[in-house]
């Protein structure tokens, strides 16, 4: 993992499920289902709707959605690039 990595690009391909760039060219599917299962602060994000609207933060420093009252539920890069490759590493495991 690089020290800062910073988002390029980010789409959603499925419910719950991401696929995310880095500026160093790293790319990687990230599933975000067991981490926004529970709890209020993701209602919005459990919509199908709402998280195929995910953005990229200024910079790339992570990435985010709006809820209804337009408070932003955001996710930084170096965590995301963490989930990214370890699901990757999990995958290959069991592969």
């Amino acid at each position: 993992m690089t020290d800062n990595p910073r988002i390029s690009a980010a789409e959603a391909v499925l419910p719950g499920i991401l696929k995310l760039r880095w500026t160093d060219g790293y790319e990687g599917i990230v599933d975000l289902r067991p981490i926004i299962k529970d709890g209020e602060i993701f209602d919005a994000i459990r919509d199908p709707e709402r998280f195929s609207q995910v953005r990229i933060i200024e910079y790339g420093h992570g990435i985010f959605w709006l809820d209804d009252d337009g408070y932003e539920i955001d996710f930084r890069s170096g965590r995301l690039r963490e989930l990214s490759e370890r699901q990757a590493a999990l995958l290959d495991l069991a592969g």
